[in-house]
């Protein structure tokens, strides 16, 4: 399995999940408990990220990414959004410098 099915196959999973009752599934009782409670574990996970990346822990910065992704990808499930929803703003993005890209959001605001 590629890395591009890989995201599509969590995304069908992930809405799957949505209908499943919360003592069967993970992700189930994420939903269940709500907005809130998938942010504070995006949250979670995001330090963890931090903290394994200042230990310079190679395994442990791509145990805690992948956990981190996974979390994002349930908010994002959550808010109707998926994984190709990111990669086609990282799409529009691309070859456009960074310093510009910022520019224009900053304008808009």
């Amino acid at each position: 399995m590629n890395n591009n099915d890989i995201l599509k196959e969590l995304t069908a999973i992930l809405e799957a999940r949505k209908s499943e009752p919360a003592d069967k599934s993970y992700v189930a009782s994420l939903y269940a408990k709500g907005l809130d409670k998938i942010l504070e574990k995006v949250g979670e996970e995001a330090t963890e990220t931090i903290i394994a990346a200042k230990n310079n822990d190679r395994e442990q910065i791509i145990y805690e990414t992948a956990d981190l992704w996974f979390h994002t990808m349930v908010m994002l499930a959550e808010r109707g959004l998926s994984a190709d929803d990111v990669l086609a703003e990282l799409a529009r993005r691309f070859g456009v410098s960074g310093i510009a890209e910022k520019e224009s959001r900053t304008k808009k605001a």
